[in-house]
């Protein structure tokens, strides 16, 4: 089988991912080679690739007969993810205040102060919620913040799994599926207080504490999104 440059690929499974980020393509919404291709201006073979990847990650679903299409994850699915996650950034947060930099614990800080100049913002507007561009703009800087926290452990092998496991990235994609109603000012400010306190705790150097507020912080984002969820299949159910 013929391959398309490496480049060409990377092009189209960004292009392809942003596409269902924004919800150009929503979860259901059918991967079609040919059309994609055009609006990137390659041919299909790099696109083809790019979905195979996507499927591998598990963003994609391979339906016999019909076609590739944006999988939608579940509440199971992401309550998975969620424990996978507690037990491999929790130990990554414990690993990163014994080798985090200066300048890492300076970019974690500028993350924090990003989210609370989107928390006070919906405090001084009586928001009940962030707006869609609050919204994607908070969820850029989370996982730019637990990418750093990883990095920051200096474990290869640890960051591998993570990598491999796409935990991360699939719990901030599923994120972003399920829109920005889901971020108030109450949990905002939540979190922005627990992430001062990890960021506290790892500028002391207290390995076991920052793996304590790590493991808290993703159980308080389980316990947020997975009610959201409930709450959504309630309301369509109602419907």
């Amino acid at each position: 089988m013929e391959e398309a440059p490496k480049n060409l690929t990377e092009q189209s499974y960004q292009y392809i991912k942003q596409q269902m980020e924004r919800n150009v393509l929503p979860p259901g919404s059918r991967l079609v080679n040919r059309k994609l291709a055009s609006e990137l201006g390659v041919s299909a073979i790099p696109v083809r690739e790019a979905i195979c990847r996507l499927a591998s990650e598990g963003f994609v679903e391979h339906i016999q007969g019909s076609g590739a299409f944006v999988r939608q994850l579940s509440r199971e699915d992401l309550d998975e993810l969620y424990v996978l996650r507690d037990l491999l950034e929790s130990f990554a947060a414990s690993e990163a205040a014994l080798y985090i930099s200066r300048q890492q614990l300076e970019d974690l800080q500028f993350i924090i102060d990003e989210h609370r100049e989107i928390t006070a913002t919906m405090v001084e507007r009586d928001a009940k919620h962030t707006t869609p561009a609050q919204f994607n703009r908070w969820v850029d800087c989370e996982t730019e913040f637990h990418e750093i926290l990883v990095d920051a452990s200096r474990n290869r092998l640890l960051k591998k799994v993570i990598q491999e496991n796409r935990a991360i990235t699939a719990v901030f994609y599923a994120l972003r599926q399920l829109k920005h109603k889901i971020i108030t000012p109450e949990s905002a400010e939540e979190t922005c207080a627990g992430k001062e306190q990890l960021l506290a705790a790892l500028t002391k150097r207290d390995a076991e504490l920052s793996r304590k507020i790590m493991s808290e912080q993703i159980q308080a984002g389980r316990r947020d999104v997975l009610a959201f969820m409930r709450k959504q299949e309630r309301e369509r159910n109602a419907s």
